[in-house]
């Protein structure tokens, strides 16, 4: 129990001076929208996404964590800068769970389109800060690829993060940077949505805690 309130109370300390007005997520994805009326209303560009989109998701429209592995492995063997041990499993799966707004244990058009879009503008912060060409991005490069990315972490929260998704020697390689991303993109997504009148704050019930930590 006292090793139970020492790693709570030391996550707590590492989030109480942090101001969450300077973090910057992505907006949401769009609700889903009858496929006819979504697809009456793209442009030519959209329209081109959704035919790529038809031929990576196969007939149910949707996907699935294992599909999502798939292709981001294809994307990323092409990108040989890129170090990378390749997305697992597990990975795709969480990313999927906190994209997920509907539900279903998949990605339709949308939610997978705004996970796109989010990877290729991480993958462009990734390459810049990326100064040494290792392909990889030091304890050095860090903070100001979070930063470009919309999340000036403090100290702790940074050293949090360096513990959970980089090596030994501090370097995060592409795919922990993108799983972090996603993470933390939909975490303070999740917030600023909760947090109705923009107070700093949030106030959640068990089973509300519950849904937002464990399906994530």
């Amino acid at each position: 129990m006292f090793l139970v309130k020492g790693v709570i109370g030391s996550i707590i300390k590492s989030v109480t001076d942090v101001d969450p007005s300077q973090f910057m997520p992505s907006d949401p994805p769009p609700p889903r929208r009858p496929l006819q009326f979504a697809e009456a209303n793209e442009n030519e560009e959209e329209k081109q996404f959704r035919r790529v989109f038809q031929q990576l998701a196969g007939d149910d429209m949707e996907v699935s964590p294992n599909e999502l592995m798939n292709i981001l492995n294809k994307v990323v063997c092409k990108h040989g800068k890129l170090k990378t041990d390749g997305f697992s499993s597990e990975s795709c799966r969480s990313m999927v769970a906190v994209m997920d707004s509907d539900s279903t244990g998949k990605l339709g058009f949308h939610e997978f389109k705004y996970l796109w879009n989010n990877i290729k503008r991480w993958q462009g912060i990734y390459v810049n800060y990326d100064a040494d060409h290792s392909g990889a991005i030091n304890a050095k490069e860090l903070p100001g690829a979070f930063k470009a990315a919309g999340f000036p972490l403090n100290d702790q929260l940074y050293n949090m993060i360096i513990r959970r998704y980089s090596d030994e020697n501090g370097d995060m390689d592409f795919d922990n940077f993108i799983g972090c991303l996603v993470r933390l993109d939909a975490m303070c997504r999740a917030f600023k949505t909760l947090d109705k009148d923009n107070s700093g704050t949030i106030d959640l019930d068990i089973k509300e805690w519950l849904q937002l930590t464990m399906y994530s």
